[in-house]
């Protein structure tokens, strides 16, 4: 099941393991339980701490459960672990042994406090690259809470299930059989969501802090860049993200990355995220600013109340996926709108789904997806495609690809529980069509995350935050980089290079701020 190579670096992993484990498989007559088997013996035989049992009584089969022996550890794997989902099966395993988990200490015990009769389920599909993080979390808090248990589930494999609670968008999480929330999710979100009396702990802590000199207000690749600049010069500096990593960690395949001829979003992030976490920066994740003001210093007011002074501030909050704006779209999404056709792709094989958008991201979205799905509607909004010509040459190359262009969406229909079609209008002739579809992912470009600071600092008409060539707003003290502000072409190498010289531009500032204040006090 698994190739040497991979063998060999699992079994260096596995000399990790604290203590005996076992793996508990739950089988039926089908061959992808042969397959599990197949798995769980191998990775049995790398290490004597491992045992396999077929005894399983969960009900989703092919499934398994890693445990200590005669201990229920709540982590289960309905499906077969692999692509993105083997290094969460690999940290399940030490973790269960007892290895310890790579988390703060006040996370853990937050963990531990949590009430009992939590039993989450998180639906995934193995391509999926968002997944991992949120399967990770769960396991993470079931090994470490008993009251806690979690369950992987592989939506390819369980399509009846899939069908049945209407599950299109991965991850999606069940908290004791009801909906508990989509989307990529780190622990800490988890835990805020979980735990109702984070919100108002975290505010006061925060609340508590002394001013910054530097204030980094989102966590992407422009306020990494910024955090590493700012605090090489030796001033304090503090990052606050609602998730750091920003839209880097939706992207799948990275290219265009100077020096790294390959890398996937989720890897650069984290190596962006380990490279801050060298210097002396005080990050604060999960945390969403909602307003500006500036004064003698600058307050960002976050959304649980608490505020934070800065002498400087760098606004690096980004930019999201771009909506069709009609009606249905937020009706259905996450039941048949979708956003990431590597996450979500593999809910709808066998489907008929569009694609709105004929740039390089919704050309490339139709080409993956033709390999999974019956058959591809492409939609562009032009009267020509705008991808590179390459992809247009390799999307008219296949079978099952039909493209409209000139075409308007109009609306989403459905039929209350899921999406069953759309309808647009020919641009050339205002007339009306609809389309009988599955599924639609929307790939048209993004949006700044700027809505916060209408009225306190200048944004264009498209909403990015006017800067000059140093990255200075229109209020001094206020900086910003990335693709939410003016700065053309929103690459992450750009949005890095920005960030830097934000940071530099603060420095800046801040010296000749305090030059301006002694001279002010001596006369």
């Amino acid at each position: 099941m698994l190739d040497a190579e991979l063998k060999t670096q699992l079994a260096a992993y596995l000399q990790r393991l604290v203590s005996p484990i076992e793996l508990v498989a739950s089988l039926d007559e089908r061959a992808e339980s042969q397959e599990l088997l197949a798995l769980l013996h191998d990775i049995a035989a790398l290490n004597p701490q491992i045992a396999v049992r077929e005894d399983g009584s969960d009900a989703r089969r092919p499934s398994f459960a890693v445990n200590k022996p005669g201990e229920e550890s709540g982590v289960c794997f309905a499906g077969i672990p692999l692509g993105h989902e083997f290094t969460s099966l690999v940290l399940a395993l030490l973790q269960v042994s007892g290895y310890a988990p790579k988390v703060s200490d006040d996370v853990l015990a937050q963990i531990r406090e949590l009430p009992a009769g939590l039993h989450f389920e998180t639906f995934i599909s193995l391509s999926c690259h968002n997944c991992p993080d949120v399967v990770q979390a769960f396991n993470l808090m079931a090994v470490v809470n008993p009251g806690i248990s979690h369950t992987m589930i592989d939506g390819a494999l369980f399509q009846d299930e899939v069908e049945r609670k209407q599950i299109m968008s991965v991850p999606s999480v069940h908290l004791n059989g009801e909906s508990f929330g989509q989307g990529r999710m780190t622990l800490e979100e988890i835990l805020a969501k979980v735990d109702i009396n984070a919100g108002a702990r975290d505010a006061e802590k925060l609340n508590a802090k002394a001013p910054y000199d530097v204030l980094i207000v989102g966590g992407g690749p422009a306020g990494a860049a910024a955090a590493i600049y700012a605090a090489r010069k030796g001033i304090r500096t503090g990052v606050v993200a609602e998730r750091f990593g920003g839209q880097v960690l939706d992207t799948m395949g990275i290219e265009n990355f100077i020096s790294v001829s390959q890398t996937e979003g989720p890897k650069l992030v984290a190596a962006l995220e380990q490279h801050v976490k060298d210097y002396d920066v005080d990050v604060m994740n999960t945390q969403r600013a909602t307003a500006l003001s500036a004064g003698k210093q600058v307050s960002i007011t976050l959304a649980n109340g608490a505020v934070l002074e800065s002498k400087s501030v760098i606004i690096a909050t980004g930019a999201r996926w771009r909506e069709m704006n009609v009606p249905g779209e937020q009706e259905y999404r996450g039941r048949g709108v979708a956003y990431c056709p590597h996450c979500d792709g593999p809910l709808f094989k066998g489907k008929q789904v569009g694609v709105i958008g004929g740039g390089n991201s919704g050309v490339e979205a139709a080409i993956d997806l033709a390999g999974i799905v019956a058959h591809v509607t492409l939609i562009e909004f032009d009267k020509e495609l705008r991808a590179d010509a390459v992809l247009q040459k390799k999307l008219r190359s296949l079978s099952n690809v039909t493209i409209i262009t000139s075409a308007l969406t109009t609306e989403v229909l459905g039929n209350g529980d899921k999406m069953t079609g759309l309808t647009y209008k020919n641009r050339l002739d205002d007339s009306a069509h609809e389309l009988a579809l599955d599924g639609v992912f929307v790939q048209i470009g993004l949006l700044p995350n700027t809505d916060w600071l209408k009225g306190s600092v200048a944004l264009s008409p498209r909403g990015e935050i006017e800067v000059d060539a140093k990255g200075q707003t229109s209020v001094p003290g206020v900086f910003a980089a990335g693709d939410a502000t003016t700065s053309p072409y929103k690459q992450i190498i750009i949005a890095m290079g920005e960030g830097s010289k934000a940071a530099l531009s603060a420095f800046d500032h801040l010296i000749r701020s305090s030059v301006s204040e002694d001279e002010v006090e001596a006369a």
